[in-house]
């Protein structure tokens, strides 16, 4: 057995991924050196085919079985490589659980990632999604990915320009089969101004009777938050929120506040554009504690696809096809999935 990776056949990913739905890989190959990436590519398991890149299974959903290898690295450093006293940059390994290394930079004294709190999933899959949470993106605070670039065939380090950075969107994700992320860089400052204004944190501070908090108190309210509004995968099968707030033309979204009071609207990505709340438009449309058999919506979040024990990747992608359906339906307004679908096109 070589010791830097481990090649199991037929491997069952039921485990491997949040929602814990059936699924199996003709090959699963696990790297604990990701200087070895270009040997294991270079196995006949993976000639002449991109691999599945797999984190924490956290933000994707198997509508069918992989017909690729699926790889996963299982790396597990965290360093920090300059620190003037104002910002240190911080590599961290792909493998790393996104949500231990929060609580890591917060040990350090490190802000920037106390609004993205008990986020699932591995910090490689991190820059993939800019995964975002209570007025933060990860991509902010990206100083460079580091990635295996199977063009190339070479290590390729990317400044964050070059990461492409937009609403859960990156270049890793505009060509999915190239770039292979093995570390990810941050540059975190020790002073900041804390995110406040996000609904739900003001609140949640004041429940907490902190009056002057501080980033370690802002992430105690975030983990309090998600907490109470999302389930625990551990307990029940679910891959955090399934469809993404869509953006819409500023006229776009005053005709909708218009038409349907309440509709919560967010700063957009740019001046003309505004982003409208999914999980408000999922709830107004019943959704909501939705259930057929064993695949539903969490009573305690709209946005949140859950799986009761047995359903199946395309019984949770049906669900989701039907509330997309019934929100344009409605509002006229599209929204998509987060997760990665495999085994079938949304």
């Amino acid at each position: 057995m070589n010791p830097r990776w481990r090649l199991t056949a037929d491997a069952d990913l039921r485990s491997r991924n949040t929602f814990g739905v059936a699924a199996h890989a003709p090959w699963l190959v696990e790297v604990g050196d990701s200087s070895a990436l270009g040997e294991v590519l270079a196995l006949p398991e993976f000639r002449g085919t991109a691999p599945l890149v797999l984190g924490g299974g956290s933000n994707l959903l198997f509508a069918g079985d992989p017909e690729v290898a699926v790889l996963a690295l299982d790396t597990h450093r965290i360093e920090i490589l300059e620190d003037d006293g104002s910002i240190a940059i911080v590599r961290v390994d792909a493998g790393v659980q996104w949500h231990a290394l929060v609580l890591w930079t917060l040990q350090q004294g490190l802000m920037g990632l106390e609004n993205l709190a008990l986020i699932p999933g591995t910090t490689g899959a991190a820059p993939i999604q800019n995964i975002g949470a209570y007025g933060t993106e990860v991509g902010e605070f990206v100083h460079a990915v580091e990635t295996w670039d199977r063009s190339a065939g070479a290590v390729t380090r990317l400044d964050r320009a070059s990461c492409a950075f937009a609403y859960r969107d990156s270049l890793f994700k505009r060509v999915p089969d190239r770039y292979i992320v093995t570390a990810v860089e941050f540059a975190l400052p020790r002073q900041r101004a804390l995110k406040l204004d996000y609904a739900g944190i003001p609140e949640e501070l004041q429940a907490m009777e902190v009056d002057s908090p501080t980033f370690r108190d802002v992430a105690e309210a975030v983990i309090r938050i998600r907490s109470r509004k999302l389930p625990d995968p551990a307990v029940i099968g679910n891959a955090g929120s399934f469809f993404k707030n869509p953006i819409v033309p500023v006229a776009l979204a005053e005709e909708l506040q218009r038409q349907h009071a309440g509709l919560p609207v967010f700063r957009g990505d740019a001046a003309d554009n505004r982003k409208i709340s999914a999980a408000w438009m999922i709830e107004n449309c019943g959704w909501k504690g939705y259930r057929d058999g064993d695949v539903g919506v969490a009573a305690s979040h709209a946005l949140v696809l859950v799986n009761h024990g047995s359903a199946t990747g395309r019984q949770l992608l049906s669900l989701a096809r039907r509330i997309a359906e019934s929100v344009h339906a409605r509002f006229g307004v599209a929204i998509e999935p987060e997760p990665k679908i495999i085994g079938a096109i949304w």
